[in-house]
């Protein structure tokens, strides 16, 4: 990039000014707090909010230093602060990319807090010198700051400018935060030289976007030059020419923001904010041909292989070698080969928690560390699977908290994470991560849940899109024998099983927390219950379900009326709460996975008594099959009562259109699950 610049700027093309390209006003201006912003009837209606951003204004335009372009990003921020819980507005992260020895920088940092004192506005100005920076990752620094003297009621503003000749990385801006927005506007001034494709994402409506042209002045400046030699040297002195081209002014606005709203089941917010992103397509100076910078998928292939850091790392990986050669005689099967290549691997690296689809150093430095990223453990897997005779290739992805990918955007910094691929004599894929020893081989941990992988291959027309929707699913099964005592209290046998993604979390609890403390946790959770004994079975295990066996009692409830008792007998094995409170969702619902939830109870009632009043059967059906919750009483047998409850997810995205019948499905599903039997002594 750094070389196409400066042979332009040989050229001599040289960017002056842009006439015309911010001709309106500023919504604000910086040190001019309105003093509206003071009273409290001013925020009547945010009155439920913790802080209210009162504008947030940027601005992107090229200018000329140094002989070469850069971007200039400046950005005027003003907050009110609510509450306490809105002091955390008041730190603030500025993202600082770098590559090798070119870096963004910062200028013009300033910010002030205003507090009302007596009536009068005091600014408290903050001390640059406390800022500071931290790597966020290997080409990305934050700057960090926090404002002064904030309290409840404060205003805070701050104002900077990032300079910038990296052109690929243009400035995103962001409309909506997780707190209100009064006014978020953004422009940039774009030069013909520049291509951009522009993306805009969101659930709510750009107020204002417009799109004017204006006049840039260039001047091209010629150096001086020698010709011929000896007696016949002619030299020319320098000259400049003034010519002029064509600048796009764009301006977007978004007005009274509502607040980001963090929902269960989604991926990060990133992939639902209101925001718009840019992506450098080409470039065109005077006198040359357009060039096409934008990425390609073959183009990325082509990169990835070659690069020292992924594709190179794979090729001298081999140091299992002597290790994995014997198991392709021991197991003939591909998939039992894999799990077998795929366990030496995870004995020889573990993970360390850090996601990436390319390498820091070597793979022999992770594996004599035996630690290391996602990228360490699983292209050294990727080698492993090779030399084991496992035909193996890359598949990246991008995990749940980094967002989804575009796939019609050619973009390698949306991902962040890479697993094998091993193709199946059936045509199928068996996708493979040694990140995690509490799944089994060919299911990838929940992180990787999140639509689909580009498949990174040798011959690029052979690489496509990998959908990453599992076969797995959350499954949770619950047999419970309960006999009921003529006090009302309870004593039962529960036999337990966690599948597929409920088993991986449920080990992982039982790994964080102890047999012990697990079994405490239960007890705590339930009222009443003493667990006099708890077994555990296929712990170590992944391929089979968790297995918990234990024993309870319960004491009775007080309040029952004497000769008649109540009784919700999946009150304790059931979550009572509807994940869904809010009325409407405006993104999808995301659970990574299909899901089945099922509990049978069989409730022995105490002598003498019988069941008066039992609750309807019900069968409520998603629209589409997208799901079902079955739920039944029946009295099996004198004294005997069973009731089964199932609950069964079909689909692990639910669009937001399908919110609303999701919500009411829950709805119906704990009020059934919550209704009692009524159980009276015989007449």
């Amino acid at each position: 990039m750094k070389q196409t610049l400066l042979s332009a700027a040989a050229l001599g093309a040289v960017l002056l000014s842009a006439f015309g390209a911010q001709a309106q006003n500023a919504p604000i201006k910086y040190g001019k707090p309105d003093p509206a912003d003071f009273t409290a009837a001013a925020f009547a209606k945010d009155s439920a909010a913790a802080a209210v951003v009162l504008c947030d204004f940027g601005t992107t335009r090229f200018e000329y230093v140094n002989n070469d372009f850069q971007l200039q990003s400046e950005r005027v921020t003003r907050i009110k602060i609510l509450k306490k819980a809105g002091f955390d507005a008041a730190t603030v992260e500025i993202p600082l990319y770098h590559h090798d020895t070119r870096q963004e920088k910062i200028t013009g940092l300033r910010g002030t807090t205003y507090n009302l004192v007596n009536g009068k506005m005091v600014p408290t100005k903050l001390d640059v010198g406390t800022s500071f920076t931290e790597e966020r990752t290997p080409n990305v620094r934050i700057r960090k700051f926090t404002l002064p003297d904030v309290r409840e009621g404060s205003v805070i503003e701050y104002n900077y400018t990032v300079t910038s000749d990296f052109f690929f990385n243009f400035q995103d801006w962001t409309f909506q935060r997780e707190i209100p927005v009064r006014v978020s506007e953004f422009r940039a001034s774009i030069p013909e030289y520049f291509h951009y494709k522009m993306l805009v994402q969101g659930y709510h409506t750009l107020d204002e976007q417009s799109q004017t042209e204006s006049t840039g002045q260039y001047a091209i400046h010629t150096g001086g030059s020698t010709t011929g030699g000896g007696f016949s040297t002619n030299r020319e002195g320098p000259s400049t020419d003034v010519v002029t081209s064509r600048v796009t002014n764009y301006r977007w606005a978004m007005k009274n923001v509502p607040a980001f709203r963090d929902e269960p089941f989604m991926t990060t917010s990133d992939d639902y904010v209101d925001r718009i992103n840019f992506q450098l397509a080409g470039l065109q100076f005077p006198n040359s041909a357009y060039q096409n910078v934008a990425g390609t998928w073959p183009k990325i292939d082509m990169e990835l292989l070659n690069d020292e850091n992924f594709g190179l790392q794979m090729n001298r990986g081999n140091f299992l070698r002597e290790q994995v050669k014997p198991l392709a005689a021991k197991y003939p099967e591909l998939p039992a080969r894999a799990a077998a290549v795929r366990q030496l691997v995870m004995a020889a690296v573990r993970y360390d928690g850090t996601n990436r689809y390319s390498t820091t150093g070597s793979l022999r430095k992770a594996y004599d560390a035996h630690r290391g990223s996602a990228a360490d453990v699983n292209l050294l897997l990727i080698a492993a699977l090779r030399d084991a005779g496992v035909e193996a290739h890359p598949l990246l992805l991008s995990t749940r908290d980094h967002g989804r990918v575009n796939e019609s955007q050619p973009m390698l910094d949306r991902f962040n994470y890479v697993v094998a691929l091993v193709p199946l004599a059936d045509g199928k894929d068996l996708l493979v991560d040694a990140t995690e020893p509490l799944l089994p081989c060919g299911v990838l941990p929940e992180r990787c849940l999140n639509q689909s992988g580009r498949l990174i291959m040798p011959k690029s027309e052979n690489g496509r899109w990998v959908s990453l929707v599992p076969s797995q699913r959350y499954v949770h099964y619950q047999q419970v024998a309960l006999t009921l005592d003529d006090k009302g209290g309870l004593s039962g046998k529960v036999h337990e099983e966690h599948a597929g993604y409920a088993g991986a979390q449920a080990r992982a609890e039982l790994a964080n927390l102890g047999e012990k403390k697990y079994l405490s946790e239960m007890a705590r959770t339930r009222t009443g219950w003493t667990v006099p004994k708890f077994a555990v079975a296929e712990r170590d295990n992944v391929e089979k379900p968790l297995a918990l066996d234990y024993e309870f009692s319960q004491p009775a409830d007080d309040n029952n009326p004497a000769g008649t008792l109540y009784l919700s007998p999946l009150r304790d094995f059931i979550s009572d709460q509807n994940p869904f409170r809010h009325d409407d969702r405006l993104f999808p619902v995301d659970f990574g996975a299909p899901k089945d939830d099922t509990q049978t109870i069989t409730l022995t009632l105490p002598a003498g008594y019988e069941l008066a009043e039992m609750p309807k059967p019900a069968v409520v059906e998603l629209p589409e099959q997208g799901g079902r919750f079955l739920y039944n009483v029946a009295a099996v047998s004198p004294g005997v009562v069973q009731l089964t409850s199932r609950l069964t997810l079909r689909k692990p995205v639910y669009a937001a259109e399908e919110y609303v019948q999701l919500r009411e499905f829950y709805r119906i599903m704990l009020e059934k699950q919550a209704e009692k039997l009524v159980i009276k002594k015989k007449a």
